[in-house]
């Protein structure tokens, strides 16, 4: 049945700077580049669900303890018109929402909590509210640590996706299943039973692994030797003049496994003399990626590389903005003569490395 639309058009309505991106991503295939964009949406609709459950928890959990802590029920008064505990700007941010709910007749407590943004709530959650963390806020996250920073951190990144979300930006770059971890590690703060209803809900998964486009944008390496000294150095080293396609990432097959890290290539170098008096030259450079070279060559020097000249990969370290984590190895179930997953290279895409049980799905 034809549909009754073609993808440019669309395109067009949706406005060439926000459909160029999936254009690109897509290589060009305005049909491609729809469906991506409408897998972006359903995505950003999945992950966006998630969230509004936890803003709602978060912000009763807090309503609850501060007014208890300050028994509002006694004084009659809520704590959020007392003094303190709120600063100025918070306070302001309240008498805003209120002056908005007043015409409408809506201006009762549970509306104000409600109109209340994400980010007042993790503003609570500030080093200037560390008293009232100790005294009252801790209570609101009784499966935590006890620290604000460890609620600070994840509440802080939740509130930074969530605002991605609902400006309507692609998820393209985004690490979806990194991001949607880090909504359960905030839910799990609540308690066992929150952390096992929000689970239930959440369809991210299934709408993450049906991503239409996905770039080869990974080389996996056989990496007996290169997986230990990325371990310890966090870079690749091998054979001057290797060719490689335009690739962002590199993954490591050893030990029958692809390992878990995937990290971004940061700084990529040919023809590097493996030489002490070369290490010694850079290592006196006010240029970090020659002093890292370095430290490289010395490290590696002896062991797997001697003399002669390499091509270095200098690479993203597992807590690195750009770093991406698997859930785990990918295991390789194959055995026998020649049965490898690598012998040398092989390419594939990150998204296929996130959603892969196994080397069987790469």
């Amino acid at each position: 049945m034809v549909p009754g639309y073609t993808a440019s058009i669309i395109g067009q309505a949706l406005s060439p700077p926000r459909f160029a991106t999936y254009l690109h991503a897509a290589k060009g295939d305005a049909d491609a580049a729809l469906r991506l964009y409408e897998w972006s949406a359903r995505m950003s609709s999945a992950a966006f669900e998630l969230i509004a459950h936890v803003e709602v928890i978060m912000r009763n959990a807090i309503d609850r303890e501060l007014s208890a802590h300050y028994r509002d029920h006694d004084r009659g008064i809520p704590w959020f018109l007392s003094e303190p505990p709120l600063d100025p700007e918070s306070s302001r941010r309240i008498a805003e929402v209120r002056n908005r709910l007043r015409p409408q007749g809506r201006d009762s407590r549970p509306q104000l909590i409600a109109g209340l943004s994400f980010g007042f709530w993790v503003g609570m959650l500030g080093t200037k509210y560390e008293e009232l963390w100790r005294s009252a806020l801790r209570h609101a996250f009784p499966a935590g640590d006890g620290t604000r920073k460890q609620v600070a951190v994840l509440a802080e990144g939740v509130r930074k996706f969530r605002n991605r979300l609902a400006h309507h930006d692609s998820v393209l770059g985004l690490d979806i299943p990194f991001e949607v971890a880090r909504v359960h590690s905030l839910a799990a703060l609540f308690g066992p039973e929150v952390a096992s209803w929000l689970r239930s809900l959440d369809r991210t998964d299934d709408i993450y692994r049906q991503r239409p486009v996905a770039a080869m944008d990974t080389v996996v390496i056989a990496a007996r030797y290169a997986w230990p000294l990325y371990e310890r150095q966090f870079a690749y080293v091998c054979q001057s003049g290797r060719w490689f396609r335009p690739i962002e990432r590199i993954a490591f097959y050893a030990d029958r496994e692809v390992k878990g890290e995937v990290p971004r290539v940061v700084h990529r170098r040919d023809n590097v003399p493996w030489t002490e008096q070369h290490a010694a030259l850079l290592a006196a450079s006010a240029d970090r990626n020659d002093r890292k070279v370095s430290a490289v060559i010395r490290a590696s020097r002896g062991s797997r590389w001697n003399e002669g000249s390499y091509q270095v990969f200098l690479l993203t370290q597992p807590r690195s903005p750009d770093h991406r984590s698997l859930r785990g190895p990918i295991p390789h179930r194959l055995s026998g003569r020649g049965s490898a997953f690598t012998q040398r290279q092989r390419y594939v895409s990150l998204h296929s490395l996130e959603t892969a049980t196994t080397t069987d799905d790469l």
